[in-house]
């Protein structure tokens, strides 16, 4: 009796672990049917970025261009005669535009990548599957909202200085006023041409164009977005080396620091421009981190090696369970 009891129970449990497995196999399975509407999907997402997405980039590139080199009406302020906050001489960019460029869109991808790669290297599925090329997949996503929000940022800095166009701390010198030599010492000059012929047509353009300060704005949103995603993504106690992504979280913002601080030396911009310009950068990457990246609490991409382990997770709690069923004992 004893053992037709036992043998009962082995029965039931061998049941329910062979149902347990075959539910894990049938879910590890893909879904056939639904591959053509996720191809159609793809193909429709293709057509979507080709024919809206990438016109509205072309187009807000080409109105950002036409505003910087003047091809496009902007308003240019006037000034007070003899006012000595305009009248430093024009002596270049210790950061230029390029550089600030270069790094704001270079630097953070290789970064992304880097720490990526490095959350990667105990994923047994992506060891065998080209771990970079996974890596690197995963720092795109993130990089196409950092982007997107550089993007966003620059946009408004270019619409605000063109609707406010007041004069630099440089302006007499590259722009040099017909008016300046005829105006009184406390008459304001409301209409004005420039007669410069030291420097380009560009520049003297830009003599115009002080508030807000770009260079400020864009330097705060690349070195805070570095710095708060290594911050969430890289930082550990637990690393080989403490010291090493704090040392990079400080390079990121002594670089925002130096920057910005650096148009005030260069006599490029008023304080104000450049405070004005890093609280744009603050809250831009604000936007970025929160809204976009949702604060790097979810890794961008599921990888397909997680499904694996869950799979495996499943098969070891169903051996488990057959290990647990009580065994029968033959006298």
């Amino acid at each position: 009796m004893e053992m037709s009891t036992t043998m009962k129970m082995n029965n039931k449990f061998i049941n329910v672990a062979l149902r347990s497995m075959a539910q894990v196999e049938t879910a590890s399975q893909p879904a056939l049917s639904g591959v053509p509407a996720v191809e159609m999907q793809a193909k429709h997402s293709v057509l979507w970025h080709l024919l809206i997405d990438l016109p509205i980039v072309l187009l807000v590139a080409a109105v950002c261009i036409c505003l910087e080199v003047g091809a496009l009406p902007s308003r240019r302020s006037g000034f007070t005669c003899n006012d000595p906050a305009l009248s430093f001489p024009h002596t270049g960019d210790t950061f230029s535009i390029s550089l600030v460029a270069a790094i704001t869109v270079i630097v953070p991808f290789f970064v992304l990548w880097a720490v990526e790669a490095m959350l990667y290297q105990d994923d047994e599925y992506n060891m065998k599957k080209r771990k970079m090329l996974a890596s690197a997949k995963t720092a795109g996503l993130i990089y196409r909202d950092y982007i997107y929000g550089a993007v966003v940022n620059l946009t408004i800095l270019e619409v605000v200085k063109c609707v406010v166009g007041t004069p630099r701390p440089t302006f007499f010198d590259l722009c040099q006023p017909d008016k300046a030599l005829t105006c009184n010492d406390s008459e304001y000059v409301s209409s004005y041409k420039c007669t410069s012929t030291q420097y380009s047509r560009y520049l003297q353009i830009d003599s115009s164009r002080s508030f807000p300060s770009a260079h400020a704005s864009l330097s705060v949103y690349c070195g805070l977005f570095l710095a708060w995603y290594l911050q969430r993504r890289a930082f550990s106690w637990h690393n080989r080396s403490v010291l090493l992504i704090p040392l990079a979280q400080v390079l990121a913002l002594v670089y925002a620091a130096v920057c910005s601080l650096s148009r005030l030396t260069d006599h490029r911009h008023h304080w104000w421009d450049v405070l004005v310009g890093g609280l744009m950068g603050v809250l831009s990457v604000m936007y970025t981190i929160v809204v976009l990246c949702k604060n790097f609490s979810q890794p961008a991409v599921v990888s397909t090696s997680d499904i694996s382990s869950s799979d495996g997770n499943n098969h070891q709690a169903v051996q488990r369970l057959l290990s647990s069923a009580p065994r029968v004992v033959v006298p």
